[in-house]
């Protein structure tokens, strides 16, 4: 701040200091950057973008245990869903399930050398093909078998928002990543023809295969998350595990 010199008039003419008086044009201090505030708009995304540019790894690595989490999470539910489909469908006999078609299956001897992206868009088809089947399976269950059991169907539609929620997920992660996201395919236009039987073992089916697909993901995603890239490993299958084997003892198929 500026100081002017007046003299003082009782002081035997000694000049004394007297503070000057603000000038209105003076500068104001510059806001630091972190102080700028900032608009919405255009200019945000484009600095979100740069931001997510900078670090690919961390955010490979975010979104793969995000969806790691939501996977465990849903094959735990599905563990719980499959006791009680089989004790309310009252499967308690020997069942072979080979003939149980349009199901997508996890067990494949070419996965060990597919390419990143190859793996992630199978993915992404099977959980939206599973999202179609468990409608179906709701509206049996509703229809034919157990019209009263409202918690039951409580379960089987919490299964079907796992799958759809791990399916964006996977998606995202598509996104992130780079891979073009498969287009989505129409869903079926309706319930197939069969039996009572056939539908009630094919709503099973749908539950167990959802399971192992779950499995499939965690395993995928870990080598993802860990190594940046896949890397091929010798061709595997993953077997079929009853849930509750003193109910039901299912003859798992060859994949």
């Amino acid at each position: 701040m500026r100081e002017s010199t007046v003299r003082g008039e009782g002081c035997g003419g000694q000049a004394v200091r007297a503070p000057a008086i603000k000038s209105a044009g003076m500068r104001r201090p510059a806001l630091s950057p972190s102080r700028v505030p900032r608009e919405p708009g255009a200019a945000g995304a484009k600095d979100s973008m740069a931001s997510a540019g900078q670090t690919p790894t961390a955010s490979r690595r975010e979104l793969c245990q995000r969806a790691i989490q939501h996977a465990r999470n849903m094959r735990a539910h599905l563990a719980r869903l499959l006791d009680t489909y089989v004790e309310s469908q009252g499967l308690n006999i020997e069942l072979d399930l080979d003939y149980v078609d349009g199901i997508p299956s996890a067990g494949t001897e070419q996965w060990g050398n597919l390419a990143e992206a190859e793996r992630l868009e199978l993915n992404v088809k099977a959980y939206r093909s599973f999202q179609d089947l468990l409608i179906e399976v709701l509206e049996d269950q509703k229809q034919h078998f157990t019209p009263a059991s409202t918690d039951f169907h409580e379960d089987i539609r919490t299964a079907i928002i796992h799958v759809e929620t791990f399916s964006n997920h996977l998606e995202e992660l598509m996104v992130a990543l780079e891979h073009t996201v498969p287009e989505k395919e129409p869903g079926n236009s309706g319930a197939e023809a069969g039996t009572l039987f056939q539908k009630k073992l094919k709503g099973y089916k749908v539950l167990q295969e959802l399971s192992q697909w779950a499995r499939r993901s965690i395993s995928d995603l870990n080598q993802l998350s860990k190594n940046g890239r896949y890397q091929a490993k010798a061709p595997q299958t993953f077997q079929t595990i009853p849930v509750s084997s003193r109910r039901v003892r299912v003859r798992n198929s060859t994949e």
